[in-house]
């Protein structure tokens, strides 16, 4: 069975390190503020200016006016700042987030992504992720393996305008975890469930399957 959405962002959660401040982007990637794992001290970032980020809040914790760059209501934790966008943006841009975690339409063996339109949609605009894949050196992409329509999102080459080139080595899907070296994508976990067979017949790119491919370790659905 592949990977819910829950599931990916507890996937994505066992890379937070002590200490690291951490972007999240829109969608699933927000998800990962629900899964810090115990013991582990990390500021969460969103870039509409929210440092010290928290899980999602019970229904009596909702503030309207406490939103994530997706305009979801949030949690702040103890110790956390608020300050604006041009300060929020100064931190992505100089450097100062260790980790980032985005969302993607598409990913190719050279490590570029397409995450911010499809030609012929309506779009809001590319938001912070030109920014963010510039700025940071550590990136995780989580994404669906193949689109709705069942066409592979990770490329030989990306299709779709870019919004960073050469920039991702780690992927998450609903079906793998996946590295990029050398320009091809390296299978190095699977979901419960997913055979190697299935991600095969589901990767356009380039894929390096090693011999042994362990299963993910995530809670049930």
């Amino acid at each position: 069975m592949s990977l819910t959405r829950e599931q990916m962002a507890q996937r994505v959660a066992r890379e937070l390190r002590d200490g690291y401040y951490v972007n999240l982007g829109i969608g699933i990637p927000t998800l990962v503020a629900n899964y810090v794992p115990p013991g582990i001290d990390v500021m969460l970032q969103s870039e509409n200016g929210l440092l010290g980020m928290g899980p999602f809040p019970t229904e009596d914790e909702v503030d309207a006016d406490m939103i994530n760059a997706g305009k979801q209501t949030v949690t702040a934790r103890p110790g956390a700042a608020i300050f604006d966008s041009a300060d929020s943006f100064a931190m992505i841009r100089g450097g100062h987030v260790d980790l980032t975690v985005l969302g993607a339409f598409e990913v190719d063996v050279e490590g570029n992504i397409a995450s911010w339109m499809i030609p012929g949609k309506l779009v809001k605009g590319m938001g912070g992720a030109m920014d963010l894949v510039a700025g940071a050196a550590n990136i995780i992409v989580v994404m669906t393996h193949a689109s709705k329509n069942g066409e592979s999102k990770l490329l030989p080459r990306c299709s779709l305008p870019l919004t960073g080139a050469g920039c991702i080595r780690r992927v998450l899907t609903d079906l793998a975890y996946l590295e990029i070296e050398n320009g091809a994508f390296v299978l190095k976990e699977r979901a419960p469930g997913v055979s190697v067979e299935e991600i095969v017949s589901k990767t356009a790119g380039r894929l390096i399957v090693p011999s042994e491919v362990p299963e993910m370790q995530v809670d049930p659905a």
